[in-house]
């Protein structure tokens, strides 16, 4: 492994995407949260991600240098046209009026239409926790779940996420999952690694159980629980594209293929705020405690830290040093 600062990490992955056409604010929020997922070891959405970005910023099939445009349909409701741009920008530009809403109304949501992939959509829900709110998040991808006995896609792994905040700046509870039993992330990088994949992942194009991650990726991905899990991919799918003007799952091509059209994904986020009950702090307490008495139980992101420096992969560090020109 090599071992990088979050800081380097950070700096050469925004040198590597202004090089390839990105504007300077889209290339420092995708940079910070690219640190971010390595950080967090999450290496599906962290280096892993960056040539593709570049690819796509130099194909068009992502604008680098777009500025959001945010509106409010309604007192509490804030939509952002991402204009076929990056995801973080597009957040962080709607993120304040949106707290601002949830802390005059209670409870607001931010609508982040017309998008690329989010990649790490807890990433998103953390900063609103990280502001004392209570976040939830809904996106859609490109499509790999066929319903529960089908054989034709119809979702993408549709992630979910919620973060919570403990009062004190940081975050009590948070879980970032897809609605499939794994991420499509997990598939790919087992096809690369030439390894297979545990036995209830995926089917193959016939319907039939495989794992053979090749096999998976011209098949579907399975619903995590099985119809449970369907109606919770369901959810999300109309939330993020029906709430955000983006596209159904149906219509995304490969988030990585370097042409195409653009992903033209959405992103669903409710904000509420704890403090209209007088309440909430205290059930948290008690949930929280009633977790920890139970030897080995543990609340979802409670103990998580983020490493600094931070063990990547040596070939994907290799490829962005190459890709931000920085080699010498």
């Amino acid at each position: 492994m090599a071992t990088v600062s979050q800081s380097d990490i950070e700096i050469t992955v925004q040198a590597a995407l202004l090089r390839h056409g990105a504007g300077a604010f889209a290339a420092a929020e995708v940079a910070r949260a690219v640190a971010r997922a390595e950080a967090a070891g999450n290496r599906i959405c962290g280096l892993y991600y960056l040539e593709s970005y570049c690819a796509q910023l130099t194909t068009g099939r992502v604008k680098g240098d777009v500025v959001p445009l945010v509106t409010t349909p309604r007192p509490a409701a804030i939509h952002v046209d991402a204009r076929m741009g990056f995801a973080q920008p597009a957040f962080a530009y709607g993120l304040a009026p949106a707290l601002d809403a949830a802390r005059q109304f209670g409870v607001a949501s931010l609508a982040v239409g017309h998008a690329h992939t989010c990649t790490s959509l807890g990433y998103f829900t953390e900063q609103i926790a990280q502001a004392g709110l209570i976040g939830i998040g809904f996106t859609n991808a490109s499509p790999i779940v066929a319903p529960p006995g089908g054989k034709s896609r119809v979702i993408g792994t549709n992630p979910i996420a919620f973060s919570v905040p403990d009062g004190q700046g940081g975050l009590a509870l948070q879980f970032d999952q897809s609605t499939t039993t794994v991420a499509l992330g997990k598939i790919t990088m087992a096809k690369a690694a030439g390894e297979k994949i545990p036995s209830g992942w995926a089917l193959d194009a016939d319907g039939n159980p495989t794992t053979d991650p090749e096999a998976a990726i011209g098949g579907s991905l399975v619903s995590m629980g099985g119809y449970k899990g369907w109606g919770f991919g369901l959810m999300a799918e109309l939330l993020a594209a029906g709430m955000t003007g983006g596209v159904l799952s149906r219509d995304v091509k490969p988030l990585k293929a370097p042409e195409g059209p653009p992903h033209d994904l959405g992103q669903y986020y409710l904000l509420i705020d704890p403090s209209t009950s007088d309440a909430f702090g205290d059930r948290l307490a008690a949930l929280a405690a009633l977790v920890d008495a139970d030897e080995g139980g543990r609340i979802p992101g409670q103990n998580r830290v983020l490493a600094d420096p931070v063990d990547v992969d040596p070939a994907a560090w290799s490829q962005a040093l190459e890709l931000a020109d920085m080699n010498d």
